[in-house]
């Protein structure tokens, strides 16, 4: 074994695991942050009372994207880890790819934040004055969101996320194989993002983007392709959603109780 070859494998084994999981630490830093300082900005319900809060000033877009693309790393970079992982150990375990791909990666899920924010600066003031018709609509898209985890686009888009075959590797020169990394990321992160858009659109149409909604749907990601039993637990998570869907249609002042 040569000793680019023993570079190579210590890049993609130890330092690359190492940096992806610390920018998702960093991201979970940046959303406890955020989580402690946007009480005031309607980000979420009170946590100290089952009240709704009078929304303050609102977040900046600008503020909002930050947020979104911290969150967006805490919660996916660990999931994707094993694709990163196996893109750089076939593109020679060079550290330029899979900067790139990650870049990429996010990019995609960075452009997502501007509907998001535009669906939350809308969503936010009513939920907090607890409309009824918002509530309804929160109930709806986690209807919505539990249905779609059934789907044949959903198991399509799980099937690439664990076994993609849109990492192209082609020889050519360093150039060539940094387009690929950019085109790779890209592609794999549509895949990620027809997986589980729903799961984040929950996240918005609830005028939350709290610690415990979080840590709950990313351990939902992470299982779901990481595990030999991620499609149990989709089929699990569809169960549940529909349930509080129906719940939430019925009871829509019981919003509340989950964002607070």
């Amino acid at each position: 074994m040569g000793d680019s070859e023993v570079r190579g494998r210590l890049w993609t084994d130890t330092w690359l695991p190492a940096v992806l999981l610390g920018v998702a630490g960093v991201g979970w830093w940046w959303s406890v942050v955020s989580a402690s300082s946007m009480g005031g900005d309607g980000m979420s319900m009170d946590t100290q009372s089952e009240m709704p809060m009078q929304p303050q000033s609102p977040m900046s877009f600008a503020a909002f994207l930050i947020a979104w693309v911290a969150m967006m790393a805490a919660m996916m970079l660990p999931a994707v880890l094993p694709v990163v992982r196996r893109y750089t150990r076939e593109a020679g375990g060079y550290a330029a790819p899979a900067v790139i791909f990650v870049a990429a990666y996010l990019a995609l899920w960075s452009v997502t934040g501007i509907p998001a924010f535009l669906a939350w600066s809308h969503l936010n003031g009513p939920l907090a004055h607890a409309d009824s018709w918002a509530d309804r609509l929160a109930g709806a898209v986690v209807l919505a969101a539990g249905l779609y985890q059934l789907t044949p686009l959903k198991a399509t888009c799980l099937r690439h996320c664990h076994a993609p075959t849109s990492l192209p590797l082609q020889q050519g020169t360093h150039l060539d194989g940094l387009g690929q990394a950019l085109l790779a990321g890209g592609r794999y992160g549509m895949y990620c993002l027809g997986s589980c858009w729903l799961l984040f659109a929950l996240l918005i149409a609830m005028g939350t983007m709290g610690l415990a909604w979080m840590l709950a749907l990313s351990v939902v990601i992470w299982l779901e392709r990481i595990t030999l039993f991620g499609e149990w637990i989709t089929r699990v998570t569809a169960a549940m959603l529909v349930a509080l869907g129906v719940v939430l249609l019925v009871h829509p002042a019981f919003v509340s109780h989950l964002i607070s």
